[in-house]
């Protein structure tokens, strides 16, 4: 079960062992390459210590700004209190902070990444690969610094512990204070910093702040975010298995029996396919390798006996190891911001919700939104209102949270389990343009325009359809013209779609129109029209970008068109004709997904 190199357990045997003394050695400058992540005892027993350090680089995009990095190794504890070492980025603008006192910190909680050694977020973030780089843009873009713990066990050569939430909640607290060690990073031991993490990252950001006063209680913490989370592990499982998620149910069975081997005695409770399963996504799947194979996949596939979840659960150390993971058993010390997907289809939101008030009785600052989309679209649209909410509390404004919200209860609209991986955009805005090639000019879609779709990844395939309300825009027409249009969709928007392994989303669609001059004059006085294009125009639905396009308003399909010939326009269809067709007629459509509303 475990894929721990002897080089590892040596290094982690020598370094438990000088510990023990006492001794205390400043960090030092880390080598290039792979043995950097092999440190030789060079630290005390103490978590939070730095081990060593290196200058990194970074791929965030190219929306990231210039920022100076570091890898770093430390020591922290795990879930059973037992020391071990993680690794982790360090990233600080290059910019001068220009907010006023010290530069504040987002400890940033990664979510699922894979249990593959290759999956570690430091291992992504240097080669452009990490599907949550959007995020991490968007908070150096706000000039802070972030920390990214690589979560304990990846570079290490152990198997990650993968959702044991006490060592993740530790391992980013800890990677502040190693921060805080590396000479010249400007990163000071008061400064203001909060916890932002989504998913699995949402479990970690919980923790950490339940943790905070018992673990770290000098770190000068604001406020936590944490989003999509996972609180109740005995609910997440049943909703995760035998349908979309299934994969996360799988990885989390590995990654708690390594933390927890007394509780989740794997190799005793796998078959053989089970057995061969684990390898697999150990050795060298991450997180998007593995969300299409298991897709669907009932647990009892891989127990012995085929047991199902049910005989699992009713196993007393299996039982205790999950309710081991529980949220919401302590007061959250500092303001704390919590959201989800009203569709998410791998973290059911009841179990969400209930945390909260498990939160507000124990009299927590606590604010909760509740987004329209699905899982993965609401770790991106969600972004700028966290980046907000937390720039409030580092600027020191003061929050009520909603405890005391006499909103109703919000009520999931996943789509069903136990089928395809849908992503269902429901009446998302759609912003758009259109460019008049022989006008040189400009037609702007009305505001209330929207695009609901349902995109199939599971079947590659995209259906949906445009809703554009009749509107009034200005043309210059011989003379300055108000004109009255109609955009009127002819069948559906339909194409295909993928998401590859990286990540990456790919649409390659069709969407077809026919548009409408009804009437055209002036303020006082418009001549109606029935003036149209003889033929439905053609607007391509062409997309290649990251998974985070879908949820950072970046979902984008632009192009150029022609416009056919236009009838129905009378003694004026010759001048329409020739002043409103043609090729080279330049589109826009970028959609996003609604707001939020607070709960």
């Amino acid at each position: 079960m475990l894929n721990r190199s002897p080089v590892c357990r040596l290094a982690a045997t020598a370094l438990l062992a000088f510990a023990a003394t006492g001794a205390t050695a400043a960090p030092t400058p880390g080598p290039t390459g792979p043995s950097f992540y092999d440190p030789v005892a060079t630290a005390s027993g103490n978590h939070g210590e730095l081990v060593w350090y290196r200058s990194a680089t970074t791929d965030l995009g190219p929306d990231a700004p210039a920022v100076t990095a570091w890898n770093v190794v430390y020591r922290s504890n795990d879930a059973l209190d037992n020391a071990n070492l993680v690794t982790g980025t360090v990233m600080v603008p290059s910019a001068p902070w220009s907010g006023g006192g010290e530069r504040p910190v987002i400890n940033y909680a990664v979510g699922t990444h894979g249990l593959a050694q290759r999956c570690a977020p430091s291992l992504q973030i240097a080669n452009g690969s990490d599907y949550e780089a959007a995020n991490l843009a968007a908070a150096l873009s706000a000039g802070y610094a972030v920390l990214v713990s690589d979560n304990p066990g990846y570079t290490t050569g152990d198997t990650p512990t993968y959702l044991a939430g006490k060592a993740q909640g530790q391992a980013v607290l800890d990677l502040f204070t190693a921060a805080t060690q590396i000479p010249d990073a400007g990163i000071s031991a008061t400064a203001p910093s909060a916890i932002w993490g989504y998913s699995q990252g949402g479990q970690t950001a919980a923790f950490a702040g339940e943790l905070l006063s018992s673990y770290a209680p000098d770190m000068n913490v604001v406020a936590v975010a944490a989003g999509g989370t996972p609180a109740d592990f005995i609910d997440t499982a049943y909703y995760l298995n035998g349908s979309t998620g299934a994969s996360f149910l799988l990885q989390a069975v590995v990654g708690l029996a390594e933390q927890y081997p007394d509780g989740i005695p794997l190799d005793e409770l796998a078959n053989e396919d089970g057995k061969r399963e684990i390898a697999n996504v150990t050795a060298d799947q991450c997180v998007f390798d593995t969300l299409f194979p298991y897709m669907n996949k009932d647990i009892a596939e891989y127990t012995q006996g085929n047991q199902g979840l049910p005989e699992l659960l009713a196993i007393d150390s299996v039982n205790d190891t999950l309710r081991a993971q529980q949220l919401g058993t302590q007061k959250m010390p500092v303001p704390m911001y919590m959201y989800h997907g009203q569709a998410d289809e791998f973290i059911p939101l009841a179990q969400h919700t209930t945390l909260k008030r498990d939160y507000c009785r124990r009299y927590s600052n606590v604010t909760f939104d509740v987004y329209p989309s699905e899982h993965i679209v609401t770790q991106f649209q969600a972004a700028p209102y966290v980046l907000q909410w937390l720039g409030d509390r580092f600027a020191g404004k003061g929050t009520w949270g909603t405890c005391l919200t006499f909103n109703p209860k919000p009520t999931s609209t996943a789509n069903p389990g136990g089928g395809n991986f849908v992503v269902s955009l429901d009446e998302w805005p759609l912003d758009a343009r259109i460019d008049l090639a022989t006008l040189d000019q400009t037609v702007t879609l009305p505001g209330d325009s929207s695009f609901t779709a349902d995109t199939d990844i599971t079947a590659g395939t995209l259906d949906g359809t445009l809703e554009v309300p009749d509107f009034s825009t200005k043309l210059k027409i011989l003379v300055n013209l108000d004109v009255g249009l109609s955009v009127v969709p002819v069948g559906r928007t339909s194409g295909t779609v993928s998401l590859d392994n990286q990540g990456q989303l790919a649409i390659d669609g069709l969407a077809q129109a026919d548009i409408t001059v009804r009437n055209a004059g002036f303020s006082f006085l418009r001549i109606p029209f029935g003036c149209r294009t003889s033929s439905p125009v053609d607007f391509p639905v062409n997309f290649a970008g990251p998974v985070s396009s879908l949820g950072n308003g970046k979902l984008t399909f632009a192009g150029t068109t022609t416009f056919p010939s236009l009838t129905d326009c009378g003694l004026f269809n010759s001048l329409f004709t020739t002043l409103m067709s043609g090729p080279g007629q330049e589109y826009s459509f970028t959609v996003a997904p609604p707001a939020p509303r607070r709960w």
